[in-house]
């Protein structure tokens, strides 16, 4: 397998390196301090001054040629999480869900508890209540709920009086094991690809673009929102200024869907509605032009941060493109030659000039 693009292009194992520490990190909504932290950290050994939102979000200002107008374009680093709900009677959790999935998703799933009292985390198991098929002949056909959804805790505790003296309370919050695995055909399984893939693109274009000297033709404002999974995402923060908001998220794959592994995914309308014609127009163009392999689809049960600045009122054009992503919100899985497809586009696209009316 090559990390490589062609001559011209982005080396990839940069990307690849940014995502393994990027998914290394735990960042369910509203538990992502660690990876704003990292995020800071990093963009001000590349030399940016980079700003940390009330939300938790990280901002960078990159000042460009024309000065009048500017861009934004996003990637969220926070994840689906879990919290404690309730603690039972025989010490093992309820959980509720951060995020939406169907509990299925993280059956049987290595987990953390972010004990907030001590500091301390306590790993565990997401199982449902009925799992032995030894004792309960409905284990494979009980209905999954926030009912019978339990963790149980790699802790020797048998009450609940055990595990409160653990420190453990409701609210503390619950991460899911990445089981980040790259293959020698290409391929990477993790959890939270969504949408770490895009924030490793958005690092990777950044470093280049302080590393060679490249002076963008518009100002643009790289945003790292935190808040995305629960639907609110990088809408504020805005300024007067910007003229076109792109969120590089994930394309989603199913049956009637024209996005793959292998190219990338650019979005003509999500739940909440139609993307911007002229911007993705644009996108189309850029690949065209530049021979980058392409899909264009429709996600159907989808919002991202461009549709919730929409919603917010943001006076933008906005778009939505991304790597595409096998068995979002589980355990997902995408290919080199679509991280590769995805950061061509959007370095073409942070090169080019603005859309004109």
């Amino acid at each position: 397998m090559s990390l490589f693009l062609i001559e011209g292009r982005i080396p990839m194992q940069e990307t690849i390196n940014y995502l393994k520490k990027l998914t290394s990190i735990v960042s369910p909504t509203g538990y992502t301090k660690e990876i704003s932290d990292y995020l800071v950290e990093e963009l001000e050994r590349l030399g940016y001054n980079p700003i940390r939102t009330n939300k938790g979000g990280v901002n960078v200002v990159v000042k460009g040629k024309d000065d009048s107008k500017h861009r934004v374009v996003t990637a969220h680093v926070d994840t689906l999480g879990a919290m404690v709900r309730a603690v039972k009677s025989d010490g093992r959790l309820k959980l509720a869900k951060v995020g939406g999935y169907p509990w299925n998703m993280i059956e049987g799933e290595n987990c953390l508890v972010h004990v907030a009292s001590t500091g301390k985390t306590v790993s565990g198991t997401i199982l449902v209540h009925q799992t032995s098929t030894h004792v309960y002949r409905d284990a494979g056909t009980v209905e999954r709920t926030e009912d019978n959804m339990e963790v149980r805790l790699d802790a020797k505790v048998i009450n609940e009086k055990e595990t409160r003296d653990l420190g453990i309370d409701v609210g503390d919050f619950i991460s899911f094991d990445p089981r980040t695995i790259i293959t020698d055909t290409g391929f990477i399984k993790s959890r939270f690809l969504d949408d770490k893939v895009s924030a490793a693109i958005l690092l990777t274009l950044l470093k280049k673009y302080k590393k060679e000297g490249i002076t963008l033709p518009v100002t643009t404002h790289f945003m790292f929102s935190c808040i995305e999974e629960t639907g609110t995402g990088a809408n504020s923060s805005i300024p007067s200024e910007v003229v076109e908001f792109l969120a590089v998220d994930m394309g989603a794959m199913g049956d009637d869907q024209q996005t793959d592994e292998y190219t990338v995914s650019i979005c003509v309308k999500d739940g909440s509605g139609p993307y911007n014609y002229d911007f993705r127009q644009q996108l189309v163009s850029l690949c065209k032009e530049q021979e980058i392999p392409f899909k264009l689809d429709i996600y159907p049960y989808y919002g991202s941060d461009a549709s919730a600045a929409m919603r917010a009122g943001a006076e933008v054009k906005h778009a939505l493109l991304g790597a595409g992503i096998e068995s979002s919100h589980s355990y997902e899985r995408t290919h080199i030659d679509s991280i590769e497809a995805t950061q061509s586009l959007v370095d073409a696209y942070l090169l080019s000039d603005l859309i004109e009316e």
